[in-house]
């Protein structure tokens, strides 16, 4: 996601290591009293101990969701992710205490504690909620254009308010009066009254949605006010993208791509890169054959057939594979041949199939795919050949996706829901096309990171 996003999640971070570290201090000095508290944290190294509580506390803080500014929307249900979280915590603290007493703080220590961080918190987090609502709060954005961009535009800017920005309208040579779904953004006026609106309302920003620029383009308005250096001018391409993490296809042109910023790959960083995927697809299936001991056992006695399941994927740069996974549907599925797009709710799905879906363990023999490096540990996901035909004529760029190797997880599969249609897989397109311009390690790890969450609260898609 953007700077902007990235530097306002970063900061809350680190208030939240102030509200708990300090709130861990605060119940040593109630208990203990002044003295006694820092007798703990320094002569007795106790402040190790404060470290290991209040990292835990940031990792269920993190897995609840709440680094995700978009709960924010909803005060009720931050405050009970808040004492959801907080109370996990504390859980997880009580059984390594109980293996590792050395490492507790004391249970008074830890009841004052989860009462004062948890106040703590819900300020925090009550007055970050009051300000990224206040209408007053957040840089003024001018959309210049019109139609489907403009709409998106506008969705994306409503439901990423952590942002910080406020639309105050848009500007079109068209006689309209907004959109009747769409409030919060209004027609100011044409584009020659550019400027004189951008004053008028005290826009900081302009974001361009002309699809067109060889005609009703701005061009001398805009630049007066881009050399005037009063407003800042964005490419609704840009913006599009570092609010939402997608590429907008409709206004995807093949030279912002070419002409991108991300920097290009080294032989080093790409090698480690794989060796690291590769080294994660082996612990994962060492540590995970117990798991598929028990579930092949399980597929077995509920349904005859297979206990896996082999299907042709596309790969990197086209090459067709065969993908493993266990079986999770009945053995007939397919009957007559034809290839039928898997649904969420799929009455195909046998009982045993619901649960290991549910919870990812149907693709856990795809780390024997990553393995024989036909994919990696994250990438986009890999399709069957009849849909990627399919989808490649329906869909500009879509076959763009085969540029790097497919994974096991992915950008689109932590960001959108599970899709059985060519909407469906045009939205996840514009997932993709985002990691793959914007793929690096550090991004493979955060993907790595939301799905164990999106596993273990149930969510996302495959």
């Amino acid at each position: 996601m953007g700077t902007k996003l990235k530097s306002r999640t970063l900061s809350l971070i680190l208030a939240d290591i102030f509200i708990i570290y300090g709130g861990i201090v605060l119940a040593l000095t109630l208990r203990l009293s002044y003295g006694g508290a820092v007798a703990y944290l320094v002569e007795d190294e106790g402040r190790v101990n404060v470290a290991l509580a209040t990292i835990i506390c940031l990792i269920a803080l993190y897995f609840y969701g709440l680094y995700d500014y978009i709960v924010l929307n909803s005060r009720s249900e931050m405050k009970l992710l808040l004492i959801q979280a907080i109370g996990s915590a504390w859980v997880v603290l009580a059984i390594i205490y109980y293996f590792i007493p050395v490492l507790e703080v004391g249970r008074g220590t830890a009841l004052y504690s989860i009462g004062i961080t948890l106040v703590g918190l819900v300020a925090l987090r009550s007055s970050i909620h009051y300000i990224l609502g206040h209408p007053e709060f957040g840089e003024k954005l001018l959309l210049v254009g019109e139609g489907k961009v403009v709409q998106d535009l506008a969705r994306a800017v409503d439901l990423r308010r952590d942002a910080g920005y406020r639309i105050v309208g848009y500007t079109s040579n068209n006689v309209t009066n907004g959109h009747a779904d769409l409030p919060m953004i209004r027609n100011l006026g044409g584009d020659d009254d550019l400027e004189n609106i951008v004053d008028a309302n005290g826009v900081n920003r302009i974001i361009v949605g002309t699809r067109d620029r060889r005609g009703n383009f701005p061009v001398e308005p805009l630049l007066r006010l881009r050399l005037a250096g009063n407003v800042n001018i964005e490419d609704c391409s840009n913006f599009f993208e570092r609010v939402t993490g997608q590429v907008h296809l409709d206004t995807l042109r093949p030279s912002w791509l070419i002409f991108s910023e991300h920097t290009r790959d080294t032989t080093l960083s790409v090698i480690i890169r794989d060796s690291a995927h590769w080294l994660a697809a082996l612990v994962g299936l060492i540590v995970s054959l117990p798991v598929m001991a028990v579930t092949a056992i399980l597929i077995k006695l509920e349904s005859e057939g297979p206990v896996f399941y082999k299907q042709q994927r596309v790969g990197k740069n086209g090459t067709v594979f065969t993908l493993y996974k266990f079986r999770s549907m009945q053995a007939d599925a397919e009957a007559d041949g034809k290839p039928v797009w898997a649904r969420s709710s799929d009455d195909r799905v046998t009982f045993v199939g619901r649960i290991i879906r549910k919870i990812r363990i149907d693709e856990i023999p795809q780390f024997w795919n990553i393995l024989r490096r036909e994919m990696s540990f994250v990438g986009p996901r890999p399709e069957r050949p009849h849909f990627v035909a399919e989808l490649a004529k329906e869909i500009p760029y879509y076959e763009h996706r085969h540029l790097v190797a497919p994974g096991l997880t992915g950008w689109a599969q932590i960001k959108y829901p599970y899709g059985a249609s060519i909407e469906d897989a045009r939205q996840k397109l514009q997932y993709d096309l985002y990691y793959i311009k914007n793929q690096t390690l550090l991004l493979d790890v955060v993907i790595f990171f939301e799905t164990v969450k999106t596993i273990l609260f149930g969510r996302g898609a495959r």
